[in-house]
């Protein structure tokens, strides 16, 4: 019962991680315009997505501008693309087989089976989390590198979205929900390696009836 409402508690989990990671993947706000030197009062708010970049005014108007060629983006935004879209397919992928893996399910057929596709999922909840991890750390490190040079001017610096911290926290999220699915099917599998089922060995009914007869009736 532990184990099912601790799989449950993961799967959980990994649903935050799967909306979290689309969320960060199609928003706009991975960053936007830092409020240094003469950009602290300002009446526009610029942000920049992976696929679209966008301008707010104060008067509420609100402009995006799609990045059609891909060619021309930086390294850093065409390995965040091709990383993220990975994420969001595992991540999906991984709830799709943990809801037949689990044990609080009817489906998946024996023990056996669900322990295998419970622990597929937990692989693919794994993968999708270091495929979301990877591009925020590097895009972040690109941010923060670009807002350090001194010969980079104040108004194209720019500071990290909120998408980047939902991608932070997302992979964080089917990290913990991989790990937790691929731990209790190795526990439960392990527990069978060391502590085998005993096998009772009853004696057949020709042994039995044999044993009701003494060899002094023959003589």
């Amino acid at each position: 019962m532990a184990s099912a409402s601790l799989q449950f508690f993961a799967f959980i989990l990994a649903l935050f991680g799967v909306f979290g990671d689309i969320a960060a993947t199609l928003l706009p706000h991975w960053k936007v315009n830092a409020d240094v030197g003469s950009n602290i009062i300002t009446a526009i708010t610029q942000m920049q997505g992976l696929w679209m970049d966008c301008t707010w005014y104060s008067t509420g108007m609100f402009s995006c501008t799609l990045k059609y060629s891909i060619l021309s983006l930086p390294i850093y935004i065409q390995a965040a693309r091709t990383t993220m879209v990975l994420s969001c397919i595992l991540s999906a992928f991984g709830i799709c087989i943990t809801t037949v893996g689990m044990k609080c399910t009817r489906l998946g057929g024996d023990t056996d089976s669900k322990n295998n596709a419970c622990f597929a999922g937990g692989i693919c909840f794994i993968l999708a989390g270091i495929f979301g991890l990877v591009p925020t750390c590097w895009y972040t490190r690109e941010i923060i590198s670009n807002f350090l040079d001194q010969t980079i001017p104040e108004s194209s610096k720019h500071e990290p979205g909120g998408a980047v911290y939902t991608g932070f926290i997302s992979a964080g999220f089917l990290l913990i929900a991989g790990v937790i699915f691929c731990s209790s099917c190795f526990k439960r599998q392990q527990g069978a390696w060391i502590y085998p089922p005993k096998q009772h060995h009853f004696p057949s009914t020709e042994q039995d009836s044999n044993a009701g007869y003494s060899l002094k009736d023959y003589v």
